[in-house]
């Protein structure tokens, strides 16, 4: 079916906390060093949300970087027709995040949903925005990936608790028509519930609601199997760029820039060395913010707009996995 309409991302931004927390901080309270840390993921310091202060909360962050990518754009909240906000450590489970930051930005105008794809959601977000635009539903459309992990995480366990760290990113997404050669090109979406015990969090639902005896076993927390990640996500992230690059008819080189998932250093050099792409047209800031979830690849985008290395006219491949485990990849021209 043809259409009439095409998406643009216009505008986009991203925040974290204040804190800081290094390997070395770490070290004070789990058997590891800096060096072991770094060696290993890549990741030199992290960011941490102070619950005590408001404007750290996960919808906090989320409209900080909404904030900005509205201003980029040119938009005010009142123009939002539709907000999506992805993430797995919501504010709370009702109502929705997408509902505080609805609230917080006064986007009057919008409709709000949660989608929980973990660290894929934002490039589920963004695909989901694009068929709103595309079918005619929607002209303006804000994806926002936002995560608070440090709630989440285990920090005694410290084969996890040296990964994950908090902060937002977004995007505003408009409706241009179908020849626009600034659009997205195309995206790519896949769901494996088979290897759902790779990553997962036992309590929390319904089905494990929190107890004191379930929180006192950690089952509130995140639980993840790194070996057997490592495996799936190299192997599936250079399929899924593979298959996104080859549906639209492009060559790696015709790439100017990847963003991938920003889970561990070792996996983005494994898929780059897959793919032939040279890490100097890698996104990469999992060095300073570790593995913020679905805020990875909007912020990694942000930083990379901001500091004019991307331009228009580039070509973006974005490339994520996640619990679930979820999948996807996307391609939009700049």
């Amino acid at each position: 079916m043809t259409t009439p309409f095409a998406a643009q991302v216009t505008g986009t931004g991203s925040a974290f906390p204040e804190k800081r927390v290094t390997n070395t901080d770490l070290s004070k309270y789990v058997e590891t060093t800096d060096e072991w840390i770094r060696e290993r993921t890549g990741i030199v310091e992290r960011r941490i949300s102070n619950l005590q202060n408001p404007a750290e909360h996960n919808s906090s962050l989320g409209y900080a970087a909404s904030q900005r990518a509205l201003e980029m754009a040119g938009k005010t909240a009142k123009e939002i027709d539709a907000i999506l906000y992805a993430t797995c450590s919501p504010d709370t489970l009702l109502p929705s995040t997408g509902c505080w930051l609805q609230l917080k930005l006064g986007a009057t105008q919008a409709w709000a949903l949660d989608l929980n794809a973990a660290c894929s959601g934002f490039i589920y977000g963004l695909s989901i925005a694009d068929q709103f635009i595309k079918s005619g539903q929607a002209k303006t459309v804000l994806v926002v990936g936002s995560e608070v992990l440090s709630s989440f995480v285990n920090w005694s366990d410290r084969s996890s608790c040296i990964l994950f760290g908090d902060g937002a990113g977004a995007a505003v997404v408009e409706q241009v028509p179908a020849d626009s050669p600034r659009r997205i090109l195309s995206s790519h979406l896949r769901t494996d519930g088979t290897l759902w015990e790779l990553f997962h969090t036992p309590a929390g639902g319904s089905t494990m609601p929190v107890s004191p005896e379930a929180s006192e076993k950690k089952l509130d927390k995140m639980k993840m199997k790194g070996k057997e990640i490592y495996k799936v996500a190299v192997k599936t992230l250079a399929d899924f760029a593979i298959e996104a690059i080859e549906a639209n008819g492009l060559k790696p080189e015709e790439i100017d820039w990847f963003i991938p998932h920003q889970a561990n250093l070792r996996i983005i050099e494994a898929v780059a060395k897959r793919l032939g792409f040279p890490m100097d047209k890698v996104l990469v800031n999992i060095d300073r913010y570790g593995n913020t979830s679905a805020a990875t690849v909007p912020s990694a985008l942000d930083e990379a707009v901001r500091d004019g290395r991307i331009r228009p006219g580039h070509t973006l491949l974005m490339d994520v996995f996640g619990a679930g485990l979820t999948y996807g990849s996307l391609v939009l021209r700049w």
